[in-house]
């Protein structure tokens, strides 16, 4: 792992390098993006980089400098071997007091590269009862108050799956905890609607316009019960890509199915024809 803090690269990432009083630590107050790597150039950096400005926007902690996000991204990524990997930026409000009212001082801005392995291309859910708040004031930001995520995928981990599936205060089909969820009902691709409460993700913005045309799928909401009859299920995420699900709780699931692999093939090929979403320009 390389490490870029505030225009200094860490000598080791055991480094103390912030604050005890960096509201990010405090109270969670910041947001954050993980970038696919492979072959040492990241995927869709600027589709992730105007999502973390939207985000920083929307949780009022001011505009990032992309600027300096991207001299930490090329810092980290400068003689690094990577064939596969992810970029962590996150971004906080700065210094502030041990409490929830902000400091007036400077951003913080880290990355951090490093190697990872591929998640497998078969793996499994639970959905959990908690939630996802669609109507909160951080309903659709990357942020770092991601205490409910990790309580959430602790319970799946604990049942044998991978990731937790939630639904909104509705009741509806939301998100994973760090994936969007997509499904075949009815022999069509379904994914909730950003108004359901998931983050809109960059994975699932690129399927949805690379599958347009080729396969019938549609944004819509449905209780959380509707993975019970799914015919496919997949995860899709930054470095998931396009997974295949055989198991939701107790239900086993043909993986992949004919219309998962579909997905796959459009998603491979058409990230693989388009140059302009790799490298750090991209």
């Amino acid at each position: 792992m390389r490490v870029w803090v505030d225009g200094r690269v860490l000598e080791s990432p055991q480094e103390r390098a912030l604050s005890v009083l960096d509201h990010g630590l405090v109270v969670g107050d910041g947001v954050f993006e993980t970038v696919k790597v492979e072959q040492g150039r990241p995927f869709a950096l600027a589709r992730h980089l105007e999502r973390l400005s939207r985000s920083a926007t929307g949780l009022g902690i001011g505009e990032p400098d992309l600027d300096a996000v991207r001299a930490g991204v090329v810092a980290t990524l400068e003689g690094h071997d990577l064939p596969f990997g992810r970029i962590r930026i996150t971004v906080t409000s700065g210094l502030g007091p041990l409490g929830s009212p902000r400091g007036d001082g400077d951003q913080t801005v880290v990355v951090a590269t490093e190697p990872c392995d591929r998640p497998p291309a078969v793996s499994r859910i639970a959905t959990v009862p908690w939630p996802r708040n669609e109507r909160g004031a951080l309903a659709g930001l990357k942020t770092t108050s991601y205490g409910e995520n990790a309580l959430m995928v602790e319970a799946a981990l604990a049942r044998g799956a991978s990731e937790a599936v939630m639904p909104n205060t509705q009741g509806q089909v939301c998100e994973g905890t760090g994936s969007n969820i997509v499904y075949v009902l009815d022999g069509r691709v379904v994914t909730p609607s950003l108004p359901a409460g998931p983050l809109a993700g960059i994975t699932r913005a690129l399927l949805l316009e690379w599958a347009a045309g080729e396969v019938e799928i549609a944004e819509e909401d449905h209780p959380i019960e509707v993975l019970s009859a799914a015919e496919e299920v997949m995860l899709v995420g930054t470095t998931r890509d396009v997974q295949a699900i055989e198991r939701v709780n107790d239900r086993e699931l043909v993986a992949p199915g004919p219309l998962t692999q579909q997905l796959q093939a459009i998603w491979a090929r058409r990230s693989a024809e388009s140059e302009d979403l790799w490298g750090v320009g991209a």
